[in-house]
C-alpha cells in the first residue's frame, strides 16, 4: 500500500484459504454450469458444451496467469485500471486507465447483478414445479432480485465481519454439493451414450453453420470460468496480499475447473431429451436442468438439491456484491466516478465502504427491472457483463505485455512471476480475451424479434458514451490515475 500510495481503510480479515473461499463461492463453476447453460444447449447442444468449457478452459488458464501476476505486483482493489495505469505508457495512461476503470466497473456491476437475478427467479421456478397452475409472471420475478438484494446490502454492512468464516462454511457446502448431486445423477438419472455427450453437437439458434453456433454457444462456458479476479478486489482485506491474492486466483480457478469438468460430463450424460430441456427452459420454468432433474429424481429430492444450489448462488452473490463495491469504492477513491467524495467514504466502525455497497445494490435493481419487458434479461446482463470485462482483461493485460517488451526492468518486483514465460502467456491472453470480446455481442438466435435481441451491445454502447461525457466535462480535469500517486513515478 505504501509503494501505491494508498492508505489502509479496510481491515484485513482474510487469510489464504478464507481468500480461496471466498473466489471459489463466488466463481460457483458448476453451479453455473447447471443454471445457465441455456445458450450453450441451444448452440452446441451436448457435445458443444463439454468442448467449449475444455477450450475455454484452456484460454483462460492464461488470462489468470497473467492477471495473477498483476495482482502479485499491485494488490489493490483497483484491479484492471490500476494496472493499466501503471503498466501504459506515460501519455496515455490517464485516459485508458479512466475507460478501464468505468469497463470494470461496468462488468461488476452486471455481474452482480446476475446473482440475485438467478436466485430469485429460481425461486419462481420451484414454485412453478410445485404449482404448474402458477401465473409466472416476471414483475414478481423482479420483486424477488428486488427483496434478495436487498438482503445482500443488509448482510454485507452489519455482517462483513463474519465473510471469511461464512465462505468457509459454503465451502464445504461447495464441495458436498457436488458430490451429492453428481452422486445422485449417476444413480438415478437416465443416461446418454458417449457418443451423445462428446460427439452430438446441436445447432437450434439458426446459424449458418455448426461452427457459428458453437462460438455463439460458448457463453455459457466462458460465464463458468470468469472471475478469479474477484480475489484482486478484495487485496486490502487480505493479509499478506501479494502473495495470498494469486494464489488465491490460480487455487480457486483449478479446483473449480475440475469440479467444473467432472459436473458438465455427468450432467451432459443426464440429458437424455435435450429438446425437451431446451424447450421448458423457454416456455415452462426457465432451467433446463429443472426437466431433467423432475424426470430423473422425485419432487422431494428435486427440492432438496435445488435447495442446495440456491443456496450456493445466493453465498455467491454475497461475495459478488463485496468484490464489486470495492472495485467500485477504489475507482472512486482515485476520482474516476461521478460522486466520488461520496462513493468512496468508509464507515470508520465497521471499516466498510457504505456507499459503495448501496451503489452497487441500486445498480443490481436498475438492471433486474429488465426483467419486466423482456425473458431476454439474463442473457442481456450475462453478455454486459463479459463483454466489458474482456475488454478490461485486453487493455491491462496489454499494458503490462508493453511495459515487458519496451522495458521490463521498471516492473514492479513481485511473488508470484510468470518470468521468462511472461511475454508468451501475455500475448496469448491479450488474443484470447479479444477472441472471446468479440462473440458475447451476439445474440443466441438468428431472430430479428426484439426479444430475442442481444441488448448488451446497447447497454454498452450507452454506458461508453456517458463515460466519454464524463471524461470531457469532469474528469479529464480530476481523474489523474493512480499511477501519479506510486513511489518513483515520473510522469510523462
Amino acid at each position: 500500500m505504501k509503494r501505491m500510495g494508498k492508505k489502509q481503510e479496510l481491515r484485513r480479515n482474510f487469510r489464504t484459504m478464507s481468500t480461496i473461499a471466498f473466489t471459489i463461492i463466488l466463481q460457483g463453476t458448476w453451479e453455473v454450469l447447471l443454471t445457465a447453460t441455456t445458450s450453450g444447449m441451444v448452440n452446441g447442444g451436448l457435445a458443444g458444451l463439454v468442448w467449449s468449457y475444455i477450450w475455454t478452459f484452456f484460454g483462460f488458464t492464461f488470462v489468470v496467469f497473467s492477471l495473477a501476476e498483476m495482482a502479485s505486483m499491485c494488490p489493490t482493489a483497483g484491479g484492471q485500471y490500476h494496472w493499466i495505469s501503471e503498466f501504459a505508457p506515460p501519455s496515455q495512461q490517464k485516459i485508458l486507465s479512466f475507460l478501464g476503470g468505468w469497463m470494470s466497473t461496468l462488468s461488476w456491476q452486471a455481474g452482480t447483478a446476475s446473482g440475485p437475478y438467478l436466485v430469485g427467479t429460481l425461486i419462481q421456478s420451484l414454485i412453478y414445479e410445485k404449482d404448474p397452475n402458477y401465473g409466472y409472471a416476471n414483475w414478481q420475478g423482479t420483486l424477488l432480485v428486488i427483496g434478495i438484494t436487498l438482503v445482500v446490502w443488509a448482510t454485507n454492512i452489519w455482517g462483513s465481519r463474519a465473510m471469511p468464516v461464512f465462505q468457509n462454511i459454503m465451502m464445504i457446502v461447495h464441495v458436498l454439493g457436488f458430490l451429492v448431486i453428481i452422486v445422485m445423477i449417476w444413480v438415478l438419472a437416465p443416461r446418454n451414450t458417449a457418443s451423445d455427450v462428446f460427439g452430438t453437437f446441436t445447432n437450434s439458434g439458426g446459424w449458418s453453420s455448426m461452427g457459428l453456433s458453437l462460438m455463439v454457444g460458448q457463453v455459457s462456458a466462458v460465464y463458468a470460468c470468469i472471475c478469479s479476479d474477484a480475489a484482486a478486489h478484495v487485496s486490502e482485506e487480505v493479509k499478506d496480499a501479494g502473495r495470498n491474492v494469486p494464489r488465491a486466483m490460480i487455487w480457486s480457478y483449478f479446483l473449480n475447473g475440475a469440479l467444473g469438468l467432472v459436473f458438465l460430463i455427468t450432467y451432459m450424460f443426464s440429458v437424455v431429451d435435450l429438446s425437451g430441456a431446451i424447450d421448458d427452459a423457454n416456455n415452462g420454468s426457465g432451467y433446463p436442468y429443472m426437466y431433467v432433474f423432475t424426470q430423473a429424481f422425485s419432487m422431494p429430492a428435486f427440492n432438496v438439491l435445488s435447495a442446495i444450489v440456491v443456496i450456493l448462488i445466493y453465498a455467491g452473490t454475497l461475495s459478488y456484491n463485496v468484490s464489486t463495491s470495492r472495485q467500485t469504492w477504489s475507482f472512486a477513491r482515485d476520482r474516476g466516478l461521478p460522486f466520488s467524495d461520496w462513493i468512496a467514504k468508509v464507515d470508520p466502525k465497521r471499516e466498510v465502504p457504505n456507499n459503495a455497497v448501496a451503489v452497487t445494490c441500486m445498480f443490481t435493481i436498475l438492471l433486474s427491472l429488465i426483467n419486466i419487458g423482456s425473458d431476454a434479461a439474463f442473457n442481456a446482463i450475462v453478455s454486459l457483463n463479459l463483454t466489458s470485462l474482456m475488454i478490461t482483461y485486453v487493455v491491462s493485460i496489454g499494458c503490462v505485455l508493453y511495459r515487458r517488451l519496451t522495458n521490463p526492468d521498471s516492473l514492479p518486483k513481485c511473488r508470484w512471476s510468470l518470468g521468462r514465460w511472461g511475454i508468451p502467456i501475455n500475448t496469448f491472453a491479450v488474443v484470447y480475451s479479444g477472441f472471446v470480446f468479440f462473440w458475447m455481442f451476439w445474440p443466441q438466435t438468428t431472430s430479428h424479434a426484439a426479444a430475442d435481441f442481444n441488448w448488451s451491445v446497447l447497454m454498452f454502447m450507452v454506458i461508453l458514451v456517458i463515460a466519454v461525457i464524463d471524461w470531457v466535462f469532469r474528469a479529464r480535469k480530476t481523474y489523474t490515475g493512480p499511477v501519479v500517486l506510486v513511489e518513483g513515478y515520473k510522469g510523462e
